[in-house]
């Protein structure tokens, strides 16, 4: 089937929604309770679930097609830590050329089809530097740096209010249960703020210091506009990053691309752990 868009200058509105929606139900009945977004190098955790139905990306109407070397572009549903799953094995980013709605339009989609709780997971850069590379970091909060919003447009009231409260954006209880979890499987998880910003260069000395002196410990290029997008839908949410590299401006050096990607696959096994077993506790 080939891909539908909608203009970029449209808000996502109920039709493409309900049209993938139906296409989906048309091939299972499968009814999600968590949804996972699986960023680079960290789809090996789809390897862990065991899987009743996947579907391409390129089959489901109205889904943009990832252009991310590391991303697979599946969408598989079926069970994980005892739960019920669907999981986005690669993302799409508003760098890629795609607008905020359908960059987030799988986060609709996800909750149309059941899921309440959303995980998100990225490989980010460590503007922290106690941190150290392959660190698991749970994210607590963030700062939207991007300079767009995935909510401007008409507001449907079917799916959320028109100024949803981002008062805990990521979910404290989960947040929790993540780090009782992560002291039972031995794997150490550390808490930080998030800054997004559109990318896809990656950011100056300058850019840095100033992120840091705004209480920013990572920086990445996703994840904001699905959190607000999944706020929006009354989605309980849980971020975690692993930290790909370190964003030190005294200390800079230039960044290779290869091995943000290796480390984020060398921690990747560490996540699954984590990940599998807070679902557990969800």
């Amino acid at each position: 089937m080939p891909m539908k868009r909608f203009q970029k200058t449209q808000a996502p509105g109920m039709e493409p929604i309900t049209k993938c929606l139906a296409y989906v139900l048309k091939k299972t009945s499968f009814k999600p309770e968590i949804a996972l977004i699986l960023g680079t190098g960290l789809g090996n955790l789809a390897k862990r679930i065991k899987a009743e139905k996947v579907f391409s990306y390129d089959e489901l109407p109205f889904f943009p097609k990832t252009t991310v070397q590391s991303h697979s572009g599946k969408l598989i549903l079926g069970e994980l830590g005892g739960k019920k799953i669907a999981a986005m094995e690669g993302r799409f980013h508003f760098y890629e050329g795609y607008s905020l709605a359908e960059v987030t339009f799988p986060v609709r989609v996800l909750r149309g089809m059941g899921a309440k709780t959303l995980v998100v997971s990225n490989a980010a850069g460590g503007l922290n530097l106690s941190y150290k590379k392959g660190e698991i970091v749970l994210i607590t909060d963030h700062i939207n740096f991007m300079g767009v919003n995935p909510l401007v447009g008409p507001n449907e009231d079917p799916l959320g209010p028109r100024f949803p409260d981002m008062y805990e954006p990521y979910s404290k209880r989960l947040i929790d249960l993540t780090l009782k979890a992560s002291g039972e499987v031995k794997v150490p998880a550390a808490q930080g703020i998030y800054i997004g910003v559109t990318g896809p260069c990656l950011e100056t000395r300058a850019e840095y210091r100033m992120m840091r002196r705004w209480g920013a410990d990572l920086v990445g290029m996703s994840t904001v506009p699905e959190v607000i997008v999944g706020v929006h839908m009354g989605m309980e949410i849980l971020g975690v990053s692993i930290v790909t590299d370190t964003c030190d401006p005294d200390h800079l050096e230039p960044c290779n691309i290869q091995e943000i990607i290796k480390t984020a696959n060398e921690a990747g096994p560490k996540l699954d752990k984590l990940v599998t077993a807070a679902i557990r506790k969800f």
